[in-house]
């Protein structure tokens, strides 16, 4: 998982965000967009499709069309910074990669272990001209993936085989900058089409892992927190 953060990188998002994270709206997005005969493939996963929940799952990026700018159903993990602009008011910064690899297993009716990369050098904003600041702040020339490692199992239950939503905690080690965190990561996942869809945000301190917030002109405030999230396929 991967959390955007320093402060150059958040005035210059400035501007209308998508909507946060939402499990029902992702999986509702590709299931209105399969076809209505089921014998025939479509692009919202694999052709072979997955009926049985143990196993290794990979991140799988095929699944809708990724967007920065707008409510997309793809794979991508990012951030949220609220800000306040002088002369513009309340806006909400938003950064994004949809380069994102990894895999999850299940044993059981638990979630076993979870191993996810995301690449911040492919962190985009709606602007072409904003991304040489977004990697200066990112440091990405030092750092430039963020990860996420599951460290306790994750009880699914035995409902999520038929489709039922899973909510729980993902414990984890974090890494943002070189700096590895424990967290508690809010999550919820589902068996959609024969994939799975996981969708968690927590909020971070951007001091945490060493990412200071200095100030701008244009920045008349500007929180050391901000909101992690993603929204991850995955199929076998």
């Amino acid at each position: 998982m991967v959390l955007g953060g320093a402060g150059g990188l958040f005035y210059l998002l400035g501007g209308d965000a998508p909507s946060e994270v939402d499990l029902e709206a992702a999986a509702a997005a590709v299931t209105t967009d399969a076809p209505a005969d089921p014998s025939v493939a479509t692009t919202a996963g694999p052709t072979t499709v997955a009926t049985d929940l143990e196993g290794i799952w990979s991140v799988d990026t095929t699944v809708g069309e990724f967007s920065v700018t707008e409510d997309t159903a793809a794979t991508f993990a990012g951030f949220r910074v609220n800000e306040v602009l002088d002369a513009i008011g309340e806006t909400v910064a938003v950064g994004r990669t949809a380069v994102v690899s990894g895999t999850l297993e299940i044993v059981g009716t638990e979630l076993e272990s979870v191993s996810i990369t995301a690449d911040l050098t492919a962190i985009v904003s709606d602007r072409a001209r904003r991304e040489n600041a977004i990697q200066r702040a990112l440091n990405t020339s030092a750092n430039p993936e963020a990860m996420f490692v599951l460290t306790e199992p994750v009880d699914i239950g035995e409902g999520a085989a038929s489709g039922e939503t899973v909510s729980g905690n993902a414990n984890g080690d974090l890494t943002i900058n070189g700096i590895t965190m424990a967290v508690a990561i809010p999550i919820e996942a589902r068996l959609v089409d024969g994939l799975i869809i996981v969708t968690g945000s927590t909020d971070v301190t951007f001091a945490d892992y060493g990412v200071a917030t200095p100030s701008a002109p244009i920045v008349l405030s500007l929180e050391d927190q901000g909101i992690l999230e993603f929204q991850l396929w995955f199929s076998k």
